[in-house]
Formats: structure tokens, sequence, C-alpha cells
């Protein structure tokens, strides 16, 4: 959103509930962040779901397909990977911080079970980069040769670049995919994602 000089937005401190009060389960009944709101339409209008966000700022802001591809089958091996993380790690590595950080109870057998399943999409994700039957190394996860920076890439770094908050996913255990830990390096240079995760959002 930076690079097309969309900075509006409202911080949640899901800490806090806020996110579970009627003004926000107007925008989005599941209650879940983040909510993308185009005050360009007429009423304003409410996207919930990061994929369908990242596919919305696609079709209405990217026009220059600065972050998708023009290419029909580059297009689509784009979705193919956004969907494998929205449908398979997000879930997965989402259950990991539950059950390491959150739950009121231990459940070891639980934790063990989304831990080794969020492990298993890393190795997806290294197969991937890695070229390991493809031939060759990747820098980002769709398009064609060593492929370009989309929505499939956006969609997936944040989670995997926080590997290490629920505690429960050692060093060692991320060595195994020295591809992955490259890409969440090579991302995190990037202008507009070193301003985004910038100090000023850390304690939200």
């Amino acid at each position: 959103m930076l690079t097309f000089g969309l900075d509006t937005h409202t911080l949640i401190h899901i800490s806090t509930n806020e996110q579970k009060k009627d003004w926000f389960l107007k925008l989005n009944p599941n209650g879940r962040i983040p909510v993308l709101i185009d005050n360009t339409k007429t009423p304003p209008f409410p996207v919930m779901e990061t994929s369908a966000e990242l596919l919305y700022l696609l079709k209405e802001f990217d026009s220059k397909d600065i972050f998708g591809f023009k290419d029909e089958l580059e297009r689509n091996e784009c979705l193919q990977w956004l969907f494998f993380w929205h449908g398979s790690g997000a879930p997965y590595q989402g259950q990991v911080v539950y059950f390491a950080k959150i739950a009121s109870e231990k459940n070891p057998g639980a934790l063990k079970r989304y831990k080794d399943e969020t492990l298993r999409i890393f190795g997806v994700l290294e197969i991937r980069l890695s070229g390991k039957y493809a031939g060759e190394p990747r820098d980002y996860l769709a398009g064609n040769g060593k492929g370009k920076y989309s929505v499939a890439d956006i969609g997936t770094w944040p989670w995997v670049s926080g590997w290490d908050f629920s505690g429960a996913i050692t060093q060692e255990e991320m060595n195994q995919f020295p591809h992955v830990l490259k890409w969440i390096d090579r991302i995190a240079e990037r202008p507009a994602v070193k301003s985004g995760t910038a100090k000023r959002w850390q304690n939200w």
C-alpha cells in the first residue's frame, strides 16, 4: 500500500479485543485483522481475508502489475502459491503460536502436531525456492526464471519471517531451509518492507 501511496491506516490492538466490537464486526463478521476499506468507493467497500485484500489491491490500484503478472500462466502460478500459504501455512503456524504462547492449558501433542506441519510447509517453500525439481534456485515464489516479487511473497513473508515468534521453532530447525532464510532476508531489505516493519509498529 505504501508503494501505491495508500498510507491511511487504523491500528488495532488485538489484545484488547477491539476487533470483536460491533463497529469492527460490521466490517468483518469474523472479527479478525486485517480489514481493508476502500474509501474511493461509495459507500466505502470493506474487504476481509488477507489474500482477497491483496487481490483487490492488485485489481484496483496496480494497473502496471508491479506486484502481479500480465501473463495468465504466471498469474495463475502466483495464485497457486498465495492460496497455498493462505490455506496450508497460515492456519498451522497460527496454531503453533496459540499452543506455545496463548493456551491456558499446555497440550504438547497439539503443539507437536501443528509445529511438525508448519515445518513441513516450510519444507515445501524450500523445495520451491531451492529449485530442487526445476534446475535453478529462485529469488521469489512465482514468475518465470528466478521469479518476481509479487503478492505470493507479500502474503507469505510476514508469517514465515516471524517463525521465531512462538518460541517453539528453533534456529537449528530453520537451518534445514537455507533458501527460505535467504528469501526472508532478501525481502526484509526491500525499502517498503523496512518502512512497513519499522519500530513504530512493533508494539501493536
